[in-house]
């Protein structure tokens, strides 16, 4: 259980420093990613950049479980 959380921290630390690079190709803009813009609220549903994440997370899983 210690060793998942550790992976999982490190994925987590990982995505926040890769996060503007990310964006930059586009992660996080997908057209499924729902954004409402009122005055004094903003608020962001990234439904298909995580979508996106789950199914790259399983395949790695995936593969190091192999």
């Amino acid at each position: 259980m210690s060793r998942t959380l550790i992976v999982l921290g490190l994925l987590l630390v990982a995505t926040g420093v890769l996060w503007p690079w990310l964006q930059k190709a586009g992660l996080g803009r997908l057209p499924g990613d729902f954004v409402i813009r009122r005055e004094g609220f903003t608020f962001y549903a990234p439904i298909a950049t995580c979508i996106v994440i789950s199914i790259v997370l399983s395949v790695i899983f995936w593969f190091l479980r192999r």
